[in-house]
C-alpha cells in the first residue's frame, strides 16, 4: 500500500472511533460501509476504491437493500 491508501484508510478508522458512536451503529448492510470502503481501497487501489465504496454509501438509504454485501 501506498502513503495516500494508507492516509485515507487512517482517516476513515478515525471516523470509526471519533464520529460513528455519537451516529450510532445503524448500517443496513454487513460489513458497515466505512468497513466496505477500506477494503475496497485495499483490493482495488484509490481511485477505484473511493468509488466503489462512494456507490456503497449513496445506495445506503431506506429504500436500498440491506443485508450482507461482499466487496466485488
Amino acid at each position: 500500500m501506498n502513503f495516500t491508501q494508507i492516509f485515507i484508510i487512517k482517516i476513515i478508522k478515525l471516523y470509526q472511533i471519533l464520529i460513528s458512536p455519537w451516529i450510532g451503529y445503524n448500517c443496513r448492510y454487513i460489513p458497515t460501509c466505512s468497513n466496505y470502503m477500506i477494503l475496497s481501497i485495499k483490493k482495488w487501489k484509490i481511485f477505484k476504491g473511493f468509488y466503489i465504496g462512494l456507490k456503497r454509501i449513496i445506495g445506503c438509504h431506506p429504500l436500498g437493500k440491506s443485508g450482507y454485501d461482499p466487496i466485488k
